[in-house]
């Protein structure tokens, strides 16, 4: 009989639940492999799950999934799991007859309420964990329960999955030979799988069988539904089924798996012995789905259910296999707070009681003592990248190291995270976007080449080659050492070429044996010549080459793998530091530093390294920023910190005594302004330049009052908070001072006035502000005006409106102040200044933070007319404004945005990112607006009511930053999205920043 006529319509699924039950209800066809399966809708609120057997089903197998539910009830009542409701006649089994007069039984369970695994998005570790805690639950709930159903022959049992060999050949090729590999290991290790503990479990937590709450944040699994696959198996295969479908569709299904063995472990123990089998239990499980497909396109071709796991199966088991199975058990381990490898502790046990000196690697040093050489992500002696990557300069500076510790080998490295591994072959693309390798597993030892290199201890060679073509060790040798009951090795890597040819496989070196040379550097990968020593006390599946160098998010396994060398030397000198974790820092400030100094992010980074558009944090990890525009040029720009520390070597001083710096910076600023703007004061800061300029209009003009918009902000001394509406409108706030006028944001989106009249509506909103101000009977001093206003939410001008605003002010007799602080600097794209998108002229400019790319200068040009007036005997004098340094960092922004053509690469990215996020608000209507210009661009979020989304911008900003790009808000709502990243940003960025909005966007919790 076909599939199609073994069907139950939900029309004949109503009938069945009326006669049966007595229920009149509406039905809705759910997925099964066996059953056909309907949730009932009964009124309102009441729902239930009818399950229809096919013709040839097992009353007794039936029998056993109602007992089993009846078990769980009394077990533990708390745990959720579906209830039995008997039929009219008190039966929980009921019998009908089909159309075509076969017999098939029938079930009426309640209905647990929820979402289902794959309709949830995303699927994070806290969410993985509670699947697990679930599952290991209901594993605890079943100890006790048998029946004789329970040992039925089946093809979904991980115990029975061998059947799947006599199908090898529906596959071919690659797919042939990842199954035959799992299957011959699983065969092999039967005979301690068998031995393992055996019970009835679930074994079906597929997508379709698990209850997600319905918290878009913090979701939890809150049920396992579906027995009909229970089974008297290993305990551990219901671990493995729950990992095979939950770790698909991530890039590393193991990292995905380990929080499920985590939370099933926190509710039902597991046992060393069984997470050996784990990895090819999962496995299996996964063989079983594939060859059950291939099976099932013959059999049913029209069953879709069947085949609806088939594709990501198949991309699992292919990562799968390439996950090193040893290096998957000692996870395993880990996440259940083993020690990740066995041997962990004998080892450090026997190392103990060795004696090692550092003259054994090096006789011919004879240096007992190291100096340790911190090559970390903060640290001060490795300096910039261009100087770390530049061999001849690190080479410098180890001899210069050297002549200062003549007596004491140069020695560091294990676990330190570290920012000199800069080629991308160390990274990868993994569940939370990209991952570099950054912590070295060993230890340096800086010696000149050539030096001769003696084994610490005998050993078998079990690696020797000259790896020089994978630039990680140049010429290696691995040894082998059989020691009480285990073996562990020893790596001596960047040895030269030679040292790796005179050494066979299968050879023993004995202890004190001169195992070879340093290398050059030409045969090590362009490294300076030092000794990698590494232990180790697996090789995994390596057999020419080891990591040296692991990621952070398996810093605990990789330690337990790779333990310290320093457990050989017991230096003190040599002993991995503790820095002080982020809970410290926050503490210490919470105590010590003002409350009003917040911190981005709910859970804060501690960043301690820059580079172009890159952020890293203490371990090493990169950040993409896309909102630092302080670091205009790039995060410590090399050519403009070099500018700053050649010059701060010379003298720094004050602008009284003549120099050309700060001429040739006035020479660079003025030759990107209006000629009108002929006269430059140089100041620290964004807020001294505000603060400065209104000083000039005071002078200029005799008047005090200022006009400035809604949610502007000028910076944070007396003066700018009080022409700050951002500050004096918002928390701890008093509102505008008496000298200080707002008018309304001038928002054509979502202001007070939008559509084609706006710019003249809020030109009049100026007009006004000066009509009440003559009212008061005093004149205007100036209007304060961003070109964008930034804290307002990137807000662009409306067409039209500067131009008038600017001449009510000046027909009022008021000055013009371009705030340019956050939007000059070539930031604009298409113009240098924010002003010379609306074709004006101000009469005062400020220029703030991307003067200095992070260095504190910033600027105020104004007209001669203006200068000249506030030149009116009072002199003014600012210490460290326009020094010599400042004055040299300051020029060498300037120069590099015009020399590396940073205005073009904004105009040019700014385009592209405003395209990809206009097309993205097409697919997700969230998107309200998307604005600015250049680089300077904003995405704000509302509903369909226009009401600002406020938490879902907080959720995007902080998701992206799980992803490894910093993002940040802004706003008066809190709702926008800011973009204005260094003008290094490049396409791969704005490209990685498009694909990862997308992903977020596409979360449960942005869906309105």
């Amino acid at each position: 009989m076909t599939y199609k006529n073994l069907k139950i319509s939900t029309q004949e699924a109503e009938a069945i639940l009326l006669k049966l039950y007595n229920l009149k209800g509406e039905a809705k066809e759910l997925p099964g492999e066996v059953d056909f399966n309907f949730k009932i809708k009964v009124g309102k609120s009441t729902d239930f799950i009818l399950k229809i057997s096919r013709p040839d089903e097992s009353e007794n197998y039936l029998d056993f999934q109602q007992k089993l539910l009846q078990f769980v009830e009394t077990k533990n009542p708390n745990l959720i799991a579906p209830r039995i409701i008997k039929d009219r006649l008190g039966n929980s089994i009921s019998k009908i007859s089909d159309e075509n007069l076969q017999s098939r039984n029938v079930r009426l369970l309640s209905w647990v309420p929820g979402r289902i695994w794959s309709d949830v998005n995303p699927q994070l570790d806290d969410l993985r964990f509670s699947l697990g805690q679930q599952c290991g639950s209901l594993t605890e709930a079943l100890q006790g329960f048998d029946h004789p159903e329970a040992h039925r022959e089946f093809l979904w049992d991980i115990a029975q999955s061998l059947w799947t060999k006599a199908h090898v050949n529906l596959f071919q090729k690659e797919e042939k030979e990842i199954i035959i590999y799992f299957q011959n290991n699983f065969e092999e290790s039967q005979e301690t799988f068998e031995y393992l503990r055996k019970a009835v479990v679930h074994n079906d937590a597929n997508d379709n069988n698990i209850i997600v709450s319905s918290d878009l944040i913090n979701p939890k699994v809150e049920a396992v539904i579906d027995y009909g696959d229970a089974i008297h198996t290993q305990i551990i295969n219901d671990v493995a089924v729950a990992c095979a479908y939950a770790i698909m569709d991530h890039n590393d299904p193991l990292e995905a798996a380990l929080p499920i063995i985590k939370g099933y472990h926190s509710a039902f123990p597991l046992q060393e012995g069984e997470l050996l089998h784990l990895y090819d239990a999962i496995a299996m499980r996964l063989v079983i789905s594939v060859t059950k497909s291939a099976l099932n396109k013959e059999k049913e071709p029209d069953n879709t259910y069947l085949l609806i796991s088939e594709k990501q199966a198949w991309e699992v088991l292919k990562k799968w296999r390439h996950i090193n199975s040893d290096f998957a058990y000692f996870s395993f381990r880990n996440v259940c707070n083993f020690e990740a490898h066995p041997n962990s502790s004998a080892f450090k046990v026997w190392a103990d009681k060795q004696v090692f000196t550092f003259a054994d690697l090096f006789p011919s040093l004879q240096k007992e003592h190291v100096y340790k050489l911190d090559l970390s992500v903060s640290s001060l002696w490795l300096g910039h990248q261009e100087e770390f990557n530049d061999l001849d300069v690190f080479q410098f500076k180890i001899d210069q190291l050297q002549k200062k510790v003549p007596n004491q080998l140069i020695a560091g490295g294990y676990l330190e995270p570290r920012a000199i591994y800069t080629s991308t072959s160390y990274d990868k693309i993994g569940n939370s976007g990209r991952e570099s390798r950054t912590i070295h597993l060993g230890v340096d030892f800086w010696a000149p080449s050539l030096t001769p290199v003696h084994s610490l201890l005998g050993g078998e060679v079990v690696v020797s080659v000259n790896n020089a073509a994978y630039k990680e060790y140049g010429g290696l040798v691995i040894l082998k050492h059989q020691v009480e009951n285990f073996i562990f090795y020893t790596l001596y890597g960047h040895l030269s070429a030679a040292s790796a040819r005179m050494h066979k496989i299968g050879n023993y070196v004995d202890k004190g044996e001169k195992i070879g040379e340093l290398g050059t550097s030409n045969e090590n990968g362009n490294w300076v010549p030092h000794l990698h020593f590494q232990m180790m006390l697996s090789l995994l599946d390596y057999d020419n080459d080891f990591p040296g160098v692991a990621y952070h998010n398996q810093l605990e396994v990789w330690r337990s793998i790779c333990p310290d060398p320093n457990f050989m030397f017991k230096s003190e000198h040599l002993k991995t530091g503790m820095t002080k974790s982020n809970a410290e820092l926050i503490t210490y400030r919470k105590h010590h530093l003002g409350k009003s100094l917040s911190l981005q992010y709910n859970k804060p980074i501690k960043m301690v390294r820059g580079a172009g558009q890159y952020l890293m944090d203490t371990y090493g990890k990169k950040y993409l920023d896309t909102v630092n525009n302080v670091a205009h040029v790039g995060h410590e720009n090399y050519n403009v910190v070099k500018a700053g520390q050649q010059q701060m070597a010379l003298i720094n001083t004050n602008s009284r005594y003549l120099h050309d710096n700060i001429n040739q910076l006035a020479a660079e600023l003025l030759e990107t302004l209006p000629l009108e703007l002929s006269v430059m004061h140089f100041v620290n800061s964004g807020s001294e330049a505000n603060e400065l300029a209104i000083r000039m209009v005071k002078a200029a003009t005799g008047q005090r009052d200022i006009i400035a918009s809604e949610v502007g902000y000028h910076g944070n001394s007396n003066m700018c908070i009080d022409i700050s509406s951002y500050k004096f409108d918002g928390k701890g706030g008093k509102g505008a001072p008496e000298h200080t006028h707002i008018f309304p944001l001038p928002d054509a989106f979502r202001g007070k006035y939008r559509g084609e009249n706006a710019a003249d509506l809020y030109a009049g909103e100026v007009q006004n502000q000066i009509e009440l101000i003559h009212a008061k009977g005093r004149g205007v001093g100036a209007l304060i005006l961003e070109p964008i206003i930034s804290c307002g939410g990137q807000v662009e001008l409306p067409d039209g409106f500067l131009t008038k605003a600017y001449q009510y002010v000046r027909a009022a007799g008021g000055l013009c102040i371009s705030d340019e602080v956050q939007t000059g600097c070539g930031r604009m794209g298409s113009k240098f200044w924010g002003f010379q998108l609306h074709d004006v002229i101000p009469d005062i400019v400020t220029i703030g933070k991307p003067l200095g790319n992070g260095h504190p200068i910033a600027a105020v040009a104004c007209t001669l007319e203006v200068a000249e007036k506030f030149a009116n005997g009072m002199e003014y004098f600012n210490t460290f404004g326009g020094n010599p340094v400042s004055c040299a960092i300051g020029t060498e922004v300037i120069r590099t945005v015009k020399r590396e053509k940073l205005q073009e690469n904004a105009q040019k990215i700014g385009t592209y990112l405003k395209e990809e996020l206009k097309s993205l608000a097409q697919d997700y209507p969230i998107i309200g607006d998307v604005r600015g210009q250049g680089l300077f661009l904003g995405i704000e979020l509302v509903d369909k009511n226009m009401n600002p989304l406020a938490a879902q911008t907080e959720y995007l900003a902080d998701r992206m930053k799980d992803h490894g790009i910093l993002m940040s808000t802004d706003g008066p709502d809190h709702n926008v999205l800011k973009i204005k990243p260094p003008l290094v940003f490049n396409l791969e960025n704005a490209s990685q920043l498009i694909f990862y909005l997308r992903k977020i966007f596409a979360e449960d919790f942005m869906q309105l």
